[in-house]
């Protein structure tokens, strides 16, 4: 039996119900974030089996998920600055007790 592009796609989605879980279900921000990573890292792995099955010995789809490591990689160095800010000025990073925003 060998892997096809069913599985990949299989494994692509459970990976990224996880991460939407995870992010909408749960209150820390850094958890929130983690989940964030895991739902691109979904993408990338549809990405790169999409590239792998679809259109043989063409590198677009890898391209593509290199490109999402980078914005995963900046995503990440974004958003720990701002929770550090946040936990700062509010001795807590509970996503529900964040309300920056309103007046």
């Amino acid at each position: 039996m060998s892997i096809g592009l069913e599985h990949y796609l299989i494994l692509s989605g459970a990976l990224f119900a996880i991460g939407l879980y995870g992010a909408l279900a749960k209150h820390n921000a850094i958890i929130i974030l983690m989940s964030i990573e895991i739902m691109l890292n979904a993408a990338s792995i549809a990405l790169v089996a999409f590239s792998r099955y679809i259109v043989p010995l063409q590198y677009t789809g890898q391209v593509f998920a290199i490109f999402t490591m980078v914005v995963a990689a900046a995503e990440t160095a974004v958003g720990l600055a701002i929770i550090i800010a946040i936990y700062r000025n509010r001795e807590t990073i509970d996503a529900d007790k964040i309300d920056l925003m309103k007046w």
